[in-house]
């Protein structure tokens, strides 16, 4: 088949391509990735000719006018790529990161990426595995083990993806069933008891009917130690199988039928605290430990009563149907998915019994997925592809939050020192009680309270998208693409707060407590007592003097009603940061039918044209789009003006606060030129783009929970370059480098502050690989000394923007200064200089023995930090992985 693709006249013959990473397939893959005669490939050995999907076309990489890079099936295993997560050492343009635990994973491409500690949120940079959208990241976070490669495509994709692509895809395509029997077992062993088994086996049934099976283990100790039992934490505990189904008689049809499940069982995500405060003084005081990081990441201890357990499973089935009806071609693909997760944690990352535990995320995610879409293959100039996609997906969460024993004396020691030990948990419980009326005695952070929460969501959606390729000339092709999604959503929320002290109303105590305080004043002051008049005294007067009485009740009501939200009167209102788990308000109600039905365009205009049968380049515009997200963790809250009319009509459960239940919808940009040359001995690619997201969907950590909201423009100016040198027929040098001018253009309502102009944190200015593979012949056997390495590096960069639990707050005016969180935040920064490398001998006859490392300079550094939980300006983070070593023996037949 012959399609209409970038530089046509560029053929298989005078291609040298390799990966965007810089990391080359050898010359035995050339036939089966191009899918190409051996009499047609006449480059150089060393060479290669990569065939993706990223335009859902076969195309040769460098005739794809799309910033793509591609990492090959050899490359994840000499690099001994695990996972998505260990691919971003190859790709600079990629970042993957995890959190506070493994569905906490989240992905970006050129620093546009969304968090992963919502499971209301799907990415911005959408993940698809052989077609199939996988709507989280934690649906494709462990190991496959038979992929043919991955490519990332950079930038937004929607006029070829159903939906949610407006930051980029990563598509992994696996091997398809082969009619020659063959296969793959390899076996691994490395420090942490690591041991890695996997095998691949393919072959036919008849000679229609192709199958494969794979699977494998992935087991790990961890390299984190819970000083408190000394369990191993961020270990890894994972398994996965894979069974595909092929048909393919020669004629026009042909069926894939894939099922896969995979299972994670993991202690994760180990915490360690990088800055202490008074508050965790408190916590020694009543026995706790914490560890003594101080920014090093070698002491690898941390102290916990409860040890993070996640809890993974995924499972699916899908079909792609191929049916050729003469120059055009029918493609649909199938698709049912489930995903249940469970993650239970110590939110207080401390060895104090202060939370029981937190199922900080328990949900199961069922999504089927449709997609059709014909593909034309005429001789003309015209070309075009257009598709429709359906999705339908429920999202069942809970999460809660339980106090242990130790957190009511952990809140008395923090209530006499905010107090200045006028206050214990006692004396408020007194106090209180007698201003409410309620016998509150032994209630305050009593063991068992908590907060509950569960969530279900409803998500249908479709689109209809396409595009069409015109061949102005030989050498010029005009492609024009667009999308249409319609996306609704509904949500349906169930929270209690057992919190007793959080359910107590500060305010109307403050205001009891103003009247019964102002009264005595103004009835002693009428008596000439020179004190306040006892409730003797008050009695007396209001029977002996009741217009006087009334008329004096009157105004102290008055002032107190006027002055009951104001800390300068209501001291009551200085222990609201107390009220840790205050109710939420629940929705649907009769002010929020909480659903969303929205819909978007997206476009394409892309102009390639070819210079030299060695050089082309291209210039395009798109946009983007990822539909509105509900926040679905503990911290759901109806917006300012849906809280204004719930109060106004006395609906407002107590304590309620004005927040984000939902975010708007996301909008992205993109203007791209790009040029891509091949010659003898080298290849090259260089992209310079402007990219934007409007609305761009943030959540942030505040110390206690997660809030979601709109940064107002998101922008990055960028420059990606790649190169390969073919120095010898044995030796290929790489190096792959990413530039990035990430700020926000505007974002006025963040949790810390306008950061409007500021850099967005975590994302290094400069990310480079470098990369290099000697294959050398050995012997008149066949054998082959195989050596490669690569070098990653990301300059330093800030890893958050603000730490709220720094913000300084005026008690008088409320005013709110962001300068210390700014302060605070920019102390921690983040280099990384990762070395990996290994050395295979592959004999003749199938077999490869290798000797591997990854971070073998042992850099160690944060990842990301975060406000720890309840205990004031202390600062938690998680650290990165250390040096991991080991031996590989892998046999092909």
């Amino acid at each position: 088949m012959k399609f209409i693709t970038f530089g046509r006249a560029a053929t298989v013959r005078t291609a040298l391509l390799a990966s965007a990473a810089g990391l080359v397939v050898p010359a035995t893959a050339q036939a089966q990735d191009a899918g190409a005669d051996e009499a047609e490939v006449e480059a150089p050995a060393s060479n290669n000719v990569i065939v993706v999907t990223a335009t859902k076309r076969e195309q040769t990489l460098q005739e794809t006018p799309v910033a793509v890079s591609v990492t090959s099936s050899e490359t994840i295993e000499r690099a001994q790529i695990r996972d998505v997560a260990d691919l971003a050492t190859v790709v600079p343009s990629l970042r993957v990161s995890q959190n506070q635990s493994s569905f906490a994973t989240s992905f970006s491409v050129r620093g546009f990426g969304t968090d992963g500690n919502n499971i209301g949120l799907e990415p911005s940079v959408a993940m698809f595995v052989d077609g199939v959208y996988r709507s989280r990241a934690v649906s494709q976070i462990s190991d496959l083990p038979d992929i043919q490669r991955v490519e990332v495509l950079r930038g937004p994709q929607s006029t070829l993806f159903g939906k949610n692509a407006s930051a980029g895809v990563i598509s992994i395509v696996t091997k398809e069933p082969q009619f020659d029997f063959g296969g793959m077992v390899e076996a691994s062993y490395g420090n942490f008891d690591a041991i890695v088994a996997k095998g691949y086996v393919t072959g036919p049934i008849t000679d229609s009917f192709a199958v494969s099976f794979g699977g494998g283990i992935n087991k790990r100790d961890g390299f984190l130690t819970n000083g408190v039992d000394g369990q191993d934490i961020n270990d890894r505990d994972r398994w996965f199988t894979r069974g595909q189904l092929l048909f393919d008689n020669g004629g026009p049809l042909r069926v894939r039928v894939i099922g896969d499940y995979d299972k994670i069982e993991e202690r994760c995500c180990g915490v360690i605290n990088v800055a202490p405060s008074a508050e965790i003084g408190a916590i020694q005081l009543l026995g706790g430990q914490v560890n003594d990081f101080r920014n090093n990441p070698d002491g690898d201890v941390i102290f916990t009563d409860v040890d993070p357990i996640n809890e993974v499973e995924n499972y699916g089935i899908s079909g792609q149907i191929d049916y050729e009806l003469g120059a055009l071609t029918l493609t649909s693909i199938t698709a049912y998915r489930k995903t249940g997760l469970m993650a239970d944690q110590d939110v207080d990352f401390t060895s104090l019994d202060a939370v029981s535990g937190a199922n900080i995320g328990d949900a199961d995610i069922d999504t089927f997925t449709q997609e059709l879409r014909i593909a034309s293959d005429f001789d003309g100039p015209l070309n075009f592809l257009i598709g429709g996609y359906y999705f339908d997906e429920r999202v069942d969460t809970s999460d809660q939050i339980v106090y242990g024993d130790g957190f009511r004396p952990y809140a008395n020691l923090l209530l006499q020192g905010a107090t200045g030990g006028t206050q214990t948990v006692d004396s408020l419980e007194a106090t209180l009680s007698a201003l409410d009326g309620t016998d509150y005695t032994g209630q305050f952070f009593a063991s068992g309270q908590g907060f509950f929460n569960n969530i279900v969501q409803d998500n249908e959606a479709f689109s209809i998208f396409g595009n069409v390729d015109f061949e102005i000339t030989d050498r010029l092709v005009l492609t024009l693409g667009a999308n249409y999604t319609k996306d609704k959503k509904q949500i349906v929320t169930n929270s209690t707060s057992t919190d007793v002290f959080s359910n107590v109303d500060l305010v109307a105590s403050g205001n009891r407590a103003i009247f019964a305080q102002g009264l005595a004043t103004q009835v002693g002051t009428l008596l000439d007592l020179g004190r306040p008049a006892t409730q003797a005294e008050i009695g007396a007067f209001a029977g002996g003097n009741p217009a006087a009485f009334a008329q004096v009740s009157a105004g102290v009501q008055a002032f107190a009603d006027a002055n009951d939200t104001n800390p300068a009167v209501n001291s009551l209102l200085a222990l609201t940061p107390f009220q840790f788990l205050p109710p939420l308000q629940n929705c649907p109600n009769a002010v929020e039918d909480c659903s969303t039905n929205d819909d978007d365009w997206s476009w394409n205009v892309r102009l390639a044209y070819e210079v030299t049968p060695t050089l082309n380049v291209y210039a395009s515009w798109a946009t983007g789009y990822k539909a509105p997200s509900f926040n679905l963790s503990r911290d759901s809250r109806p917006l300012p003006a849906d809280f204004a009319a719930l109060r106004a009509q006395g609906l407002a459960v107590t304590n309620l606060r004005p927040g984000t239940r939902f975010a708007n919808a996301e909008n992205s940009e993109v203007y791209e030129v790009g040029i891509k040359g091949n010659w003898s001995r080298a290849a090259a690619n260089l992209t310079v783009f402007q990219q934007s997201i409007k609305d761009f969907q943030a959540n942030t950590f505040t110390g206690t929970s997660f809030i979601l909201s709109n940064a107002g423009k998101q922008e990055t100016f960028g420059v990606e370059f790649d190169g390969q040198f073919y120095a010898s027929n044995e030796l290929t040098l790489s190096v792959a480098m990413t530039y990035l001018d990430a700020k926000y253009d505007s974002f006025v309502a963040s949790p810390v502050g306008d950061l409007s102009g500021e850099p967005v944190a975590g994302v290094p200015e400069l990310s480079a690989v470098f990369g290099a593979q000697y294959d050398k012949e050995v012997n008149s056997n066949g054998d082959r000394i195989i050596l490669r390495g690569d070098f990653s590096y990301q300059s330093p960069v800030q890893v958050v923007n603000g730490l709220t639990n720094f913000i300084v707050v005026d008690p008088a005016t409320g005013a709110r200064d962001f300068g210390p969180a700014r302060a605070a935040a920019a102390a921690f920064k983040r280099e990384v200089n990762n070395l990996n490398a290994s050395l295979t001998y592959a004999f003749d006859m199938g077999l490869e023995l290798t000797v591997w490392g990854r971070n073998l300079l042992d850099d160690r550094y944060i990842t990301t930090v975060f406000p720890a939980v309840a205990q004031g300006q202390a600062i938690s983070g998680y650290p990165n992985q250390p040096r991991t070593y080991g031996v590989a023996a892998r046999f092909r037949f």
